[in-house]
């Protein structure tokens, strides 16, 4: 048995795993968002870390099995979000710092204009934006009391630590920083120097598969043997292992990856590349397009507007209507990802007329989901030079019948959903798997199964005729909060 530790944006789950890749446990439950100021998001990371031993521990009550019987243990999470902490009390100095979370937008435009963007994209294949750790950690330093004694890390690097006392990370989440040298896989001293970043205050980096260290915390002394972020754990659970092949998470945000191979690939503006896995002395890389705001839009409808109880609403609401009736929702709330890259941009919605309700909102919700992955699968194709043949969907709203049809319209090819849906948490378990031994890579790959499959059935004008209007929409929340722009406001 192994335990999977997916600890993702609004809550973690745990899911226990037998040898052939089955469930046999499974346990959830969210956390608190904070939101102190326009574009500012936080977390807990005691209340992580209590909620994910809670959590653990119920998935293997539901398993019906001790943590003395695992085998190991895997952790995939959200990328990006900055931990500082006490190394000696254990104790976070701070909220982390979530990914989402924009208040160094402007920094990041100082940074560009002092010309830090193209030794950035040239050595972490990533671009200058408050997505990425680095400046969330200069934030820290500069603004919170008593972080001169503090260590930093990613979630990964949080758990690792209260699970084995050790302060670590793997080459995914370190390629997340805009720190990381992705070719050297080792901190950049020329990236953490304008920042003022000592690297020994980071965690050592390591390959995804491998045994970060013991865990007495379920019973037993169990390995922590694969950690990796959330999309290439993702890219790992979907068997996505031969370069060409293709996957979109539809979570929070969405996040598309693209198997590149042994090779970091070119980057165009408005793509990034990042370690996609390291096992052993190999190490897979990947194209990415991260998108912002897809899921957390229907969250914003059902917690922000009450506009929904759940979201398992938005399908029927959605498919009561025969079109969109031109209502479109650019939920650029925490600004635009790929591959627009767009800090300032914020949340629009265009064409409401008197007879638009909830259905249309709710449409126009799931539609901006599947125009962003349109958005983003054809950077891709361009800057790969080669037409997606299918799509592997995974994450929450893979189970969206309706959104899954509208996706595969839009993009022209089929979408296809795995048997188990849970491909993030299943990524980090076969991870640590591969490190002990207890699966193979050829074995991954044979363990995928298709559960559902989306042809392709709009037009091709309709197609285009309907993300014409999107972009159309796109374009008027672009640079909407730029504290360039005359009337526009800025946060505090």
């Amino acid at each position: 048995m192994i335990l999977a530790i997916d600890q993702g944006t609004t809550g973690t789950t745990c899911l226990v795993f037998d040898r052939e890749g089955r469930v046999a446990g499974r346990a959830y439950s969210e956390f608190r968002q904070f939101f102190p100021c326009p574009g500012w998001v936080e977390h807990d990371a005691a209340e992580i870390w209590e909620v994910t031993r809670r959590v653990a521990a119920e998935a293997l009550a539901a398993a019906g099995v001790s943590g003395a019987e695992l085998e190991a243990i895997g952790i995939t999470n959200q990328r990006e979000t900055v931990v500082a902490w006490d190394p000696e009390t254990g104790e976070p100095l701070h909220r982390a710092l979530v990914w989402q979370d924009r208040r160094t937008a402007e920094r990041c435009a100082e940074l560009r204009a002092a010309g830090h963007e193209a030794l950035v994209r040239e050595r972490t294949g990533l671009t200058v934006d408050p997505y990425f750790s680095a400046t969330k950690i200069e934030w820290l330093l500069r603004n919170v009391q008593g972080v001169e004694r503090a260590v930093f890390g990613t979630i990964d690097s949080w758990l690792l630590f209260k699970l084995t006392g050790r302060h670590l990370t793997d080459y995914t989440n370190a390629s997340r920083t805009m720190l990381f040298d992705i070719r050297r896989l080792a901190w950049d001293p020329e990236l953490c120097e304008p920042l003022g970043i000592d690297p020994a205050r980071l965690p050592l980096p390591r390959p995804s598969a491998g045994v970060f260290g013991t865990t007495t915390e379920f019973g037993g002394e169990v390995p922590v043997a694969g950690v990796a972020g959330d999309q290439q754990a993702a890219l790992f659970g979907q068997a996505a292992l031969e370069p060409g092949m293709a996957k979109n998470t539809y979570g929070t945000g969405s996040f598309v990856l693209l198997n590149c191979g042994a090779e970091v690939p070119p980057v165009p503006e408005g793509l990034l590349a990042t370690v996609a896995w390291g096992i052993g002395e190999e190490v897979a890389y990947a194209l990415e397009a991260s998108i912002f705001v897809t899921g957390a839009a229907v969250q914003w409808l059902r917690d922000g507007l009450g506009v929904i109880s759940a979201a398992a609403e938005t399908e029927p609401l959605a498919a009561s209507l025969e079109s969109n009736d031109g209502v479109y929702f650019v939920p650029a709330l925490t600004g635009l990802g790929s591959p627009h890259f767009d800090p300032y941009a914020r949340g629009t919605i265009v064409g409401l007329t008197r007879g638009s309700g909830r259905a249309h909102l709710a449409r126009a919700a799931l539609e901006a989901i599947a125009y962003q992955a349109v958005d983003a699968v054809r950077a891709q194709e361009a800057a790969a030079e080669r037409r997606l043949e299918v799509l592997k969907a995974d994450g929450g709203a893979a189970v969206n019948r309706w959104l899954m049809q509208f996706q595969a319209d839009l993009l022209g090819v089929p979408v296809v959903v795995p048997e188990v849906a849970e491909t993030t948490a299943l990524g980090a378990a076969y991870l640590a798997g591969v490190a002990t031994g207890a699966w193979t890579l050829e074995r991954v790959a044979e363990r995928w199964r298709e559960a559902a499959r989306y042809e392709p059935r709009m037009a091709v004008a309709e197609r285009g005729r309907l993300h014409a209007e999107w972009t159309r929409a796109l374009e008027r929340s672009r640079g909407w909060a730029d504290p360039r722009s005359a009337g526009s406001a800025s946060a505090p």
